[in-house]
């Protein structure tokens, strides 16, 4: 059912005044990561890339929120707008928490208010999602996708993607039903979400973090993604005011294998309007939802703040083939040459930025290499690599000349505000 085609169920609908204003008059700026612009539609880079062959890039909000469960928009308007800012590809992905489990009413009066002071999504609000992403969806031009957040408010939320069923949090406090959840076949007797993807949300917001990222071999697959940009926020000190770890080290250190992305996580009526808050770039074979699962399964995308930002990245060990960002790169020790196509458009050309490499370490991310460079040609870079101080490597793009409003330790080169983000690549001697 979700890898379908546009149906036309529901009838076409006007674009929000917003929308029609926007598009026309270019009336967005960019946040204070650069100068102003208009949205994705009017701007932005090339959708090819300078370093690779055989993919094309699409611009993509993966979360989003409506009436269905907390947010204030109406969901019929919600992916007539994404398309009209100019997004590729946009999910709805709308809480499930308590609300449709038949233990709820029950569990309502002795849990914390935190569990009870949100409705989330139930099964018919379920159904008219589908119904509205089958409405929008046309192959080859924009990717409408159905999902939800599984809503564990004191253990974290996590997106789910591409699944016939939905879950709520089953029982409190753990993350196992999740994933077991995530496991399962769906069948005639227990569904299940074996034919999906997810992704760990604003990840540290909440305190028991995914009770620290507990790790199941059994999903690695399947658990495709970690947000760094969420809003206006970078997540990569998300707590470290707070005495606790990187969010992005804790991730990836346990075992998991995501790749990073930016999110609107939209609560209000613009969707995909405000410049400055987190997308997702995804480099897809096809534009389709079967193109989109496949370079999400591939952790084939990078997460930016920016609107029609271009961002690709290759590793290449000596002697090797050049591997892109999200694919295991075969390496014990040795120099690695890293390749960055960045680009937006004429008002970015010989901006000065900053790419840093980030590997493993106890509590943040260690940063083995900085390269200033200005936004023009292709960027290249050798870094020495060893396997023994850990089995992750990726990029961040920073500006030097702003800083990160949720710093970490002190000189931390991720002090410097954030750009983008590379999904890793996983060292397999």
């Amino acid at each position: 059912m979700c890898d379908g085609h546009h149906h036309g169920t529901l009838p076409s609908r006007p674009l929000t005044r917003r929308a029609t204003i926007a598009a026309g008059a270019g009336l967005l700026i960019a946040s204070s990561l650069g100068p102003a612009t208009g949205a994705i539609a009017g701007t932005g880079a090339s959708r090819s890339s300078r370093l690779t062959r055989g993919t094309r890039l699409v611009h993509a909000d993966l979360h989003n929120h409506t009436l269905l469960s907390d947010g204030d928009g109406d969901p019929a308007l919600a992916f007539d707008s994404m398309r009209a800012a100019g997004l590729d590809v946009a999910a709805l992905t709308d809480h499930a928490t308590l609300s449709d489990n038949l233990l709820g009413d029950v569990l309502a009066g002795i849990l914390p208010p935190e569990y009870t002071q949100v409705g989330g999504l139930t099964r018919s609000g379920w159904s008219r999602t589908q119904q509205y992403a089958d409405a929008a969806n046309q192959d080859g031009t924009f990717t409408a996708i159905r999902g939800f957040e599984w809503s564990e408010p004191l253990i974290g939320h996590v997106n789910v993607w591409f699944t016939e069923h939905y879950t709520d949090v089953l029982q409190a406090g753990l993350m196992q039903p999740l994933l077991a959840w995530l496991r399962r076949k769906p069948g005639l007797v227990l569904d299940g979400g074996a034919d999906g993807l997810a992704g760990f949300n604003h990840p540290g917001r909440e305190p028991g973090r995914f009770q620290e990222f507990t790790y199941d071999p059994r999903v690695r697959d399947q658990v495709v993604s970690l947000e760094m940009f969420n809003r206006r926020d970078d997540y990569v000190f998300e707590g470290w005011a707070d005495g606790k770890t990187s969010p992005l080290v804790a991730c990836l250190n346990a075992g998991w294998r995501t790749g990073i992305t930016g999110v609107t996580d939209e609560h209000g009526t613009d969707w995909g309007f405000p410049e400055g808050k987190g997308r997702t770039g995804l480099w897809v074979q096809e534009h389709s939802r079967a193109g989109v699962k496949q370079a999400m399964r591939a952790r084939r995308f990078f997460a930016t703040r920016t609107s029609g930002l271009r961002l690709d990245a290759t590793a290449t060990p000596r002697g090797g083939p050049a591997r892109r960002m999200g694919s295991e790169l075969p390496l014990r020790s040795g120099t690695v040459r890293f390749r960055l196509d960045l680009a937006r458009d004429q008002s970015w050309a010989g901006r000065p930025l900053s790419v840093q490499v980030l590997r493993p370490g106890a509590e943040a991310p260690t940063v083995v290499h900085v390269e200033e460079f200005r936004v023009g040609p292709v960027v290249a870079f050798d870094v020495p690599l060893d396997v023994a101080d850990g089995d992750w490597v990726l990029l961040r793009v920073a500006d030097p000349a702003q800083p990160n409003a949720s710093p970490g330790p002190a000189g931390h080169p991720c002090n410097d505000l954030g750009v983008a983000y590379t999904s890793p690549w996983w060292l397999v001697p």
